[in-house]
């Protein structure tokens, strides 16, 4: 029984020779086993070459991955580049635009806006740091340039500001600074702090420019502002005084006629009266008052539309 053995034979199809082979009961029993382990192992074999196939593309997708933010880190390194060219450009027309608008220019050291100091931010800190020293690097560089070209931005743009704000106080005072002659005419009397009185012969202060020309002659507001009094002035006859703002006031006087009210706005060359002998006069004239926080200026250093004879 126990020399027993099993014996197979194969039989072709054709005229070929028949064979057959023997094996004993027992190893037929311990065939289950030898094909389990069989199995087994080549189901190992397939897990590992599995593992390592998968390994191996985790590898690749991860030195893919590596190449592409390192390409668009660059690609960010050399927009960061190029706008900062721009910026250079913006801050040098920005001196010219400060000059024009009366402001010292800012240092260009001030816009180099650089940071330091404890808790400053380095490559080190970055969590790519372990494991990919260059890359976290090249991120940290390009973080840092973008943050210092937007302080430089930021600061920029608070200097036009401050300069576009001066240009149109500027423009607006301008605007309020009387700059013309008044009325066509010639000069009768000028500014003096001692001219002998031609009505009541003494020497008395004339805080103005008198224009003498015909009765009805336009008389011309020399800046924009403000009807402040539109009437009667003991001594000055019929007059027209005008608030230009910044403390700058005018005052025409001796008008034959008033052609605004009070309050209302006018424009430089917009006709305010005519001229007249109205109030102390001898003839027709017009009186041209300029004052500055309070104090009488000379006409003529304010008259820039020619020369006055």
């Amino acid at each position: 029984m126990i020399n027993q053995r099993w014996t197979f034979l194969i039989v072709p199809e054709d005229e070929s020779r028949v064979r057959q082979f023997s094996v004993s009961v027992r190893g037929v029993n311990y065939f289950p086993s030898l094909l389990a382990s069989a199995i087994t192992g080549l189901a190992a074999i397939a897990m590992i070459v599995a593992i390592e196939g998968s390994s191996r593309f985790e590898v690749l997708q991860l030195r893919a991955e590596k190449a592409a933010i390192a390409q668009e880190v660059e690609s960010i390194r050399v927009q960061v580049a190029q706008m900062a060219g721009s910026i250079d450009g913006f801050i040098e027309n920005d001196e010219q635009f400060r000059v024009l608008a009366g402001l010292d220019p800012i240092d260009s050291e001030i816009f180099e806006v650089g940071v330091g100091g404890p808790g400053l931010i380095t490559p080190e800190s970055d969590p790519m740091w372990d494991t990919d020293p260059g890359t976290a690097e090249a991120v940290f560089t390009a973080s840092y340039d973008l943050a210092a070209l937007e302080r430089r931005a930021s600061l920029l743009s608070q200097s036009m500001r401050q300069a576009r704000k001066s240009l149109l106080k500027n423009y607006d005072l301008l605007r309020a600074t009387p700059s013309i002659r008044p009325a066509a005419g010639w000069v009768s009397s000028d500014f003096s702090q001692a001219r002998l009185h031609p009505i009541y012969h003494e020497k008395r202060p004339h805080v103005g420019l008198d224009l003498s020309a015909v009765e009805g002659t336009p008389i011309l507001a020399a800046a924009n502002g403000v009807v402040s009094y539109a009437g009667w002035r003991s001594g000055y006859g019929y007059t027209v005084e005008v608030d230009h703002g910044f403390g700058i006031t005018t005052r025409y006087a001796h008008a034959s006629r008033i052609l605004v009210d009070r309050g209302q706005p006018v424009s430089r060359n917009e006709i305010l009266a005519q001229i007249g002998r109205s109030g102390t006069a001898t003839a027709s004239h017009l009186h041209y008052e300029i004052w500055v926080d309070g104090e009488a200026k000379d006409p003529r250093d304010y008259i820039l539309n020619g020369v006055i004879p």
